[in-house]
């Protein structure tokens, strides 16, 4: 796979949207299809405990392994960076995030969710993501940027589509639409 042949695309929207639901019904529709892609990188799917979000995981796409991520900073813990205002990262998983995603290429589907201020503000965090999505070596990647962040996406990889993420109605539909685009043969899209 060269990079001019891979097609990237950029998934955005606000906090609560349906980011990370858009992409693992676009992961279950690839895996569903009759020749599925390699499917390979991270979710990183929210923590709820009594209806309240508490913390964020990470998840291998290709071991089905999870750790946790990050939890709610309490009131009284320093703020160490302005990404991370809200959350304090476990460094450990962070690390295995990194590493997931550092051995994530080649596949045929990569999914990085998400690339924060910590990778583009601050070079931190998951930057094998980063050199992920820019080697190419994938038939689709999907990224997940925040709306602020997306003109530096943008503006590094220019020939990207990006989808707005409003809610989660409509996610499996665009999801498998997609999918068959990226990986069905032609007399099944």
């Amino acid at each position: 796979m060269t990079p001019a042949r891979a097609a990237r695309l950029l998934v955005t929207g606000e906090r609560g949207a349906g980011k990370t639901l858009f992409c693992r019904a676009l992961v279950e529709a690839a895996r569903a299809l009759p020749a599925p892609p390699e499917v390979a990188g991270v979710l990183s799917p929210r923590v709820y405990e009594a209806g309240e979000q508490v913390a964020i995981d990470v998840e291998d796409l290709r071991s089905g392994r999870r750790r946790r991520l990050a939890s709610l900073r309490g009131a009284d813990e320093p703020v160490l960076s302005e990404a991370t205002r809200l959350w304090r990262f476990d460094g450990d998983a962070l690390a295995w995030g990194n590493d997931v995603l550092a051995a994530a290429v080649p596949c045929g589907l990569l999914v990085v969710d998400e690339l924060g201020p910590l990778e583009f503000e601050e070079g931190r965090g998951w930057s094998a993501g980063l050199a992920a999505v820019d080697s190419g070596a994938f038939r689709a990647a999907v990224v997940v940027v925040r709306p602020r962040l997306l003109p530096g996406a943008r503006r590094r990889w220019p020939a990207a589509e990006v989808i707005q993420v409003e809610g989660v109605g409509e996610a499996a539909e665009a999801a498998d639409r997609l999918a068959r685009r990226w990986f069905a043969p032609a007399g099944l899209r």
